[in-house]
């Protein structure tokens, strides 16, 4: 028979796991009465979800050669209230800053403008962030409070929410009667969420905070992609949120899926790495960072249908610019017609690239001409290599 687990217990767990393997700080925020101030936050109100006091201390040790009043004016472009903004476009706009920095502008001291970006995560050193775990905060919304039950912090940014139930709980009930409501409650949480996780221990599901219950998914796999998943063993344990965790949100995984794996599709809709698409895009970069050793073969990535194919090949793309210097050129070959507009609509729509960064020749000549400029992406459909029968390729 299966063993009950408690909320409080899961949480627990969670916790230790978080600061005792992966170096995590911890505050309990619990306060019996919502409104009593002194939780340990080191919030002045109770409808903040950032952690300024932290914000401001990392964001000048990272930014050291930028004026602190500079650093002031960009912190507080990046918490402003986004009320009149959609949700999801409110989501985009802070990733947006927190991914690639807040623009600023300022004299320095011989009198000459500067252009710079404030940083508020040190993607490169993963020592010089701060990386906490928060139990039990309340949060004031419009007309409630409402209390998540641990949310995760980098350099005072609240990036990820987990919301627990007992194991003899159905774990959609997380999604309907939690995560449900706190968007709507506290919807200046999911101005800075990057990812959700649900769990009772049993199953543990991972999601946009603006996906639907039925397009949350399972992260069982922690480093391979071929490693054995037993799913009735690891319900029969209620170890489901352990490989969650350990999969996820280490220090050094959480910043990676932060800066590489999370996308926007034509400001409607969020689009976040799966398990798979996550550890196989990994795996096809490390390969690409040895390419020179293996003669230029980059290796097989297989899906299945429908696993998401043309954003895992996005998720590629952009790490490999971000991480990479170099003049890197993309070919996408495929076999219909309807699949080569429905990827280079997704490169297009997620903002991957400019339409003049790309192109899809028309016919096979059109395509070698293509090949001959520095287009970062060229979309083609594999009949546009054909050749005359005994005439040499041309390079």
């Amino acid at each position: 028979m299966r063993n009950f687990i408690s909320e409080d217990q899961i949480e627990k767990s969670v916790l230790e796991m978080l600061t005792k393997k992966m170096k995590y700080r911890h505050i309990n925020c619990f306060t019996a009465n919502p409104d009593n101030l002194n939780d340990k936050s080191g919030r002045t109100n109770k409808t903040e979800v950032v952690f300024l006091d932290i914000l401001k201390e990392k964001a000048k040790k990272i930014n050291d050669e930028i004026p602190e009043p500079v650093i002031e004016e960009a912190i507080a472009k990046l918490v402003n209230k986004r009320y009149a903004m959609s949700p999801i476009l409110a989501n985009k706009e802070i990733y947006s800053l927190i991914r690639d920095g807040i623009p600023v502008e300022y004299e320095n001291n011989e009198g000459k403008k500067e252009h710079a970006q404030v940083r508020v995560i040190d993607f490169k050193n993963i020592g010089t962030n701060d990386f906490l775990a928060v139990s039990q905060l309340w949060i004031k919304g419009e007309v409630y409070y409402r209390r998540p039950d641990i949310i995760l912090y980098i350099n005072g940014l609240p990036l990820v929410f987990i919301e627990l139930k007992n194991s003899n709980i159905k774990l959609q009930n997380a999604y309907d009667d939690n995560l449900t409501n706190y968007r709507k409650d506290i919807p200046l949480l999911f101005q800075y969420n990057a990812v959700s996780i649900l769990s009772n221990a049993m199953e543990t599901k991972v999601g946009s905070f603006t996906a639907g219950w039925e397009h949350f998914f399972y992260w069982l796999r922690v480093e391979d992609e071929k490693e054995k998943v037993e799913r009735k063993k690891i319900e029969r344990e209620g170890v489901s949120i352990e490989r969650t965790i350990k999969g996820l949100c280490t220090r050094e995984k959480l910043l990676d899926y932060l800066e590489n794996f999370i996308l926007y599709y034509k400001e409607t809709e969020k689009i976040i790495a799966q398990n798979h698409q996550f550890i196989g895009v990994n795996k096809a970069i490390e390969t690409f960072k040895e390419r020179e050793k293996k003669e230029g073969k980059l290796g097989v990535f297989w899906h299945t249908q429908g696993s998401g194919k043309s954003f895992s090949m996005i998720f590629y793309f952009r790490k490999i610019f971000r991480k990479f210097t170099g003049n890197f050129r993309f070919v996408v070959v495929t076999d219909r017609d309807s699949l080569d507009g429905q990827i280079y609509r997704n490169f297009l729509h997620t903002e991957t690239v400019k339409k003049g960064e790309m192109a899809r020749p028309k016919d096979s000549h059109e395509m070698r001409g293509f090949l001959s400029l520095n287009k970062k992406i060229v979309f083609t459909l594999i009949q546009k290599f054909r050749w005359d029968k005994g005439k040499e390729y041309p390079l």
